[in-house]
C-alpha cells in the first residue's frame, strides 16, 4: 500500500567553488500539477531541471521550489555597465534641459537597474555547468525529502480512510437489514390511511396491490448494492499503488448519489437515520480524499 498525501516540505544544502546554497522544495494540495520556481540569477537551467523533477515525481498537488544561493566573501567582483548608464542619462537628457527633472547624482545613477553589476557570474561554461549541475542535484534532493513527507502522509492517511470505508459498509448493511421491513410498514402505513376514508368498503386485494407498487419504488437494494460495489472498488484503489485520488474523489460523489436516494425513498425513521449516518460518514471520507494525490 503506497499512497501519497500532497503535502510535505523537503531541503537539501550544497558547496562548490566558493558558493553554497540551499534548496527547498514545499507542497500543498491541488487538482493538477502545478509547479513554482524562485532561483538565483544567471542559473537558468535551475527551473528546467524544478520542473522536470517535480513531474517526474508527482501528478498532483502545489509544487514550490526555491533555491538561495550565494558566494563567498571577497569572491564577488562589482563592475559599472557604462553602456547601460549612457542609456539611462541619454533618456533624462532632455527632461533635464527642459526643466522637467533635476540633474541625476551618482548615488541615483548607481542604483539603477542594470547599472552596477555583480561579478558573480562564473565565465568559464564548464565551471557554470558543473556548479549548476551541483544545485541541480540538491533540488533533486529536495524533491526527495518532499516525495518522503508526502508518503508518511499517505501511510497516516491510510488506516483513516480504510477505517471510514469499513464504517461506510457497516452502516451499509445496517440499512440492508433496516430496508428489509419497508414493505410491511408500507402495506401498513397505507391499509390505515386507506381505512381511514373509505371505511370498510376497502378491500384486501386493493391494499396489496397498492402497497405492493409503493414498496416496489421505495426498493433501496439497487441503491445499497452499488453502495457495496463502491466500499470495495475504492479499497482497491488505497490498496494499489500511483496517484489515486481523482478516482477516489470521484467515487465518493457516487457514494453520496447513492445515498441521497436511499434517503429519499426511506419510509422509516430507522432506515432514514442511517441514511443520515452514511452521508456524515461519506463527507468526512470525501474531506479526507482531498489529501490524497
Amino acid at each position: 500500500m503506497a499512497i501519497s498525501g500532497m503535502t510535505g516540505f523537503g531541503r537539501a544544502e550544497g558547496a562548490l567553488a566558493g558558493w553554497s546554497w540551499a534548496a527547498e522544495a514545499r507542497s500543498v494540495n491541488g487538482r493538477n500539477l502545478e509547479v513554482r520556481f524562485r532561483g538565483p540569477p544567471g542559473f537558468e537551467g535551475l527551473e528546467r531541471a524544478a520542473r522536470e523533477g517535480a513531474q517526474g515525481r508527482f501528478q498532483r498537488g502545489q509544487v514550490t521550489v526555491g533555491v538561495q544561493a550565494r558566494r563567498a566573501e571577497g569572491g564577488v567582483a562589482v563592475r559599472i555597465n557604462f553602456e547601460q548608464l549612457e542609456r539611462y542619462l541619454a533618456a533624462g537628457e532632455a527632461y533635464v534641459g527642459a526643466g522637467r527633472a533635476a540633474p541625476p547624482n551618482l548615488d541615483g545613477l548607481l542604483a539603477l537597474r542594470g547599472v552596477v553589476e555583480a561579478e558573480d557570474a562564473i565565465q568559464d561554461p564548464d565551471a557554470l555547468a558543473e556548479l549548476e549541475a551541483a544545485m541541480a542535484a540538491s533540488i533533486g534532493a529536495a524533491l526527495d525529502g518532499l516525495l518522503s513527507a508526502r508518503r508518511e502522509e499517505g501511510a497516516s492517511l491510510l488506516p483513516v480512510l480504510m477505517g471510514q470505508l469499513d464504517r461506510i459498509a457497516e452502516l451499509t448493511a445496517q440499512a440492508r437489514d433496516t430496508a428489509a421491513g419497508q414493505p410491511a410498514a408500507i402495506k401498513a402505513r397505507f391499509e390505515a390511511r386507506l381505512k381511514e376514508l373509505a371505511g370498510e368498503a376497502a378491500s384486501e386485494e386493493r391494499i396489496v396491490q397498492e402497497a405492493a407498487a409503493m414498496a416496489v419504488k421505495a426498493d433501496v437494494r439497487e441503491e445499497l448494492d452499488r453502495l457495496a460495489g463502491h466500499v470495495d472498488a475504492a479499497r482497491a484503489l488505497l490498496s494499489g499503488d500511483g496517484a489515486v485520488g481523482r478516482r477516489l474523489d470521484f467515487l465518493t460523489q457516487e457514494f453520496m448519489r447513492e445515498a441521497n436516494t436511499l434517503c429519499s425513498k426511506s419510509a422509516l425513521g430507522a432506515l432514514t437515520a442511517t441514511g443520515l449516518d452514511l452521508k456524515a460518514t461519506i463527507e468526512q471520507f470525501r474531506e479526507q480524499v482531498q489529501n490524497v494525490e
